[in-house]
């Protein structure tokens, strides 16, 4: 896998520290790295990726080389350190593996690093292969060091996710670094005014430096015209996945001149001219930005050079969405004025829509649905938040009215009370991200005095991004065993004063809890503790009385469970899918489906 690669290249390279939080599709470098780390690197799933940059930073300035790994929402956190890490500058290599997610496949925005890397003033690698990460992350952290800066490597999902065989080092042939210590030098590591502004100076002389010393890298260059298209005037311009796809259609529409760009920033101006000359028209294609394409028409309008770039800007592209192969070659074929050969394809039945829904025992449709009953009725908004919770939104729950990222839902929904202090506000929170970003939002509201309901849904694990550990599991990446932190004890410690814990399996339990919670006035919490079925699944499973059944569909229409479903007239459990959970048995108003272990009490 391409997160595997630059796993492996960080390691190759010397990397003593690794940190990072998780987020699809970057989770898979940091895992890989404790999988196979040496003895002298340490590796951590920060709290959230803004402290990850700054456990980072401080290695850094020991002498240690860091690699920080986050999607590219993780970067908007981050991004507060780092554009002071960049003025501060760093000793040891940090590298900045920020994998973006154009689609996008599974985020909330489609956001562009290269674009980030030109306003942070940050330089960027961007891979296209699997074996071109493994080897950017190396170079990456030999340019850190050379000029003291965090440098960007920016893998897209389907270089991150892609698999291919690549040539490794052998471990004699790894990189040995020695940090040097962290050296007291208050001129250097204490950020001031004109400090920065000295080093503002300094780090735009370093780029223009850059731009020269990257051009004669071998991640960018012209990949040559064939004789029977010399002189054509046309070329391609590409970079990251998108060069790997422009690569494929050239075998099908000929060897058209085309540049590779492997570092967006500082871009490689002087390779970039060579390329333009003798050219009349350049199709820029690239995800996600038109950042080459903008790059280009600096570069024609600086020179004088009469060449029409093309791409994004004027719609020739699209502007948004990932690249695939198919979409590459019909551009390239419309650019150039060629006909695809289009193999027949054979007619395949349609694909059936499958909509993602909460797993079959999954305790959060519980919780959700307690509160949904409790509330029944009344002016209420639920403020959700990002993990696989976020389906709460799905019928027939309906539970989630609003989503916009990580820890916002507190935020939300102290906003909509200060404005309609009659609406019944919750805010709903998974575990790992009341630890990432809740906390700062539950102390505002006590100081502001909002009235809502913080509903954690604590499973016990990171669900969403494959069950890595958080400070309340009680273990860390480095498979220690530490004390958890109490959701209850942070909030109590806080000032919250009506904090109850409930299972949300027990319905009639959890449904009661919700209402005298919500009663209260202020800050309240109720934590929903229930581990994820991936993490311990309950025994058994549930089984429906078919004579007792009267085919009301209560069962299927109230809580959607994928293991549900109706045939002839009745409740049917799918065997495969279900978990034993039961709370398909406790909402049955006739009691004809029997919890994992006894029989159906008919009614």
């Amino acid at each position: 896998m391409g997160n595997e690669a630059i796993a492996m290249g960080a390691i190759a390279a010397g990397v003593g520290l690794v940190c990072g939080y998780p987020g699809t599709p970057s989770t898979e470098v940091l895992e890989t790295v404790a999988k196979h780390r040496p003895e002298d690197c340490y590796v951590e799933w920060s709290i959230n990726e803004k402290t990850a940059m700054e456990v980072a930073a401080g290695a850094a300035y020991a002498g240690t080389r860091v690699l920080v790994t986050m999607k590219q929402m993780g970067l908007n956190v981050a991004s507060d350190p780092l554009m002071c890490v960049e003025y501060v500058g760093v000793k040891g290599g940090m590298v900045v593996l920020v994998a973006d997610d154009p689609g996008p496949i599974s985020s909330q925005t489609e956001q562009d690093t290269r674009t980030f890397a030109r306003f942070s003033k940050v330089p960027c690698f961007d891979p296209s292969t699997a074996q071109e990460a493994y080897d950017m992350v190396q170079e990456a952290f030999e340019l850190s060091e050379k000029y003291g800066t965090p440098v960007f490597v920016r893998p897209t999902t389907r270089v991150s996710h892609g698999y291919a065989d690549i040539e490794v080092k052998d471990p004699e042939e790894y990189t040995k670094h020695t940090p040097e210590g962290f050296i007291k030098d208050t001129k250097k590591w204490v950020i001031f005014p004109r400090a920065s502004f000295l080093n503002h100076q300094r780090i735009e002389k370093r780029n223009q430096e850059l731009t020269k010393e990257l051009s004669a890298s071998p991640f960018n260059r012209i990949e040559p015209e064939s004789e029977s298209t010399v002189g054509c005037g046309f070329g391609i311009a590409c970079g990251g996945i998108s060069y790997t796809y422009a690569m494929e259609a050239r075998k099908e529409l000929g060897d058209v001149k085309l540049l590779k760009v492997g570092t967006p920033f500082p871009f490689p101006e002087e390779l970039a001219l060579d390329f333009l000359e003798g050219l009349d028209q350049v199709l820029c294609i690239e995800e996600l930005d038109p950042v080459i394409e903008r790059e280009l028409t600096y570069i024609c309008n600086k020179y004088g050079m009469n060449v029409w770039i093309r791409g994004k800007v004027e719609g020739y592209t699209p502007n948004a969405g990932e690249n695939t192969v198919d979409s590459v070659k019909k551009v390239m074929a419309r650019f150039l004025g060629k006909d695809l050969k289009t193999p027949v394809a054979p007619q395949l039945p349609p694909l059936p829509v499958r909509p993602p829904v909460l797993c079959a025992g999954c305790p959060h449709r519980a919780s959700f649905y307690a509160v949904k009953k409790a509330m029944a009725g009344k002016k209420t908004l639920y403020c959700g938040d990002i993990g696989c919770y976020t389906l709460g939104n799905a019928m027939p729950l309906d539970m989630v009215d609003t989503c916009l990222c990580m820890g916002a839902g507190l935020g939300i929904a102290q906003g909509v009370f200060h404005t309609e202090p009659d609406t019944n506000c919750f805010a709903f929170v998974g575990d790992s991200t009341f630890f990432a970003s809740a906390i700062p939002s539950v102390i505002n509201g006590l100081f502001n005095q909002a009235d809502f309901t913080l509903v954690v849904l604590d499973n016990s694990t990171t669900a969403m991004t494959g069950h890595q550990p958080h400070p309340g599991t009680g273990r860390t990446m480095m498979g220690k065993t530490v004390p958890a932190v109490s959701i209850e004890g942070v909030l109590k410690g806080v000032g919250l004063t009506c904090v109850e814990t409930v299972d949300p399996l027990d319905h009639e339990a959890a449904v009661a809890c919700v209402k005298r919670v919500a009663a209260e006035k202020g800050v309240k919490a109720i934590i929903f503790r229930s581990p994820c079925i991936a993490v311990s699944k309950p025994s058994g499973k549930c089984a429906v009385d078919a004579d007792a059944c009267i085919g009301c569909r209560t069962c299927i229409d109230e809580i959607g469970c994928p293991a549900l479903f109706f045939a002839d007239d009745r409740a049917v459990i799918d065997e495969a899918q279900c978990t034993g959970c039961g709370l398909c048995s406790q909402i049955c108003p006739v009691c004809a489906i029997a919890p994992a272990g006894k029989e159906a009490r008919h009614e």
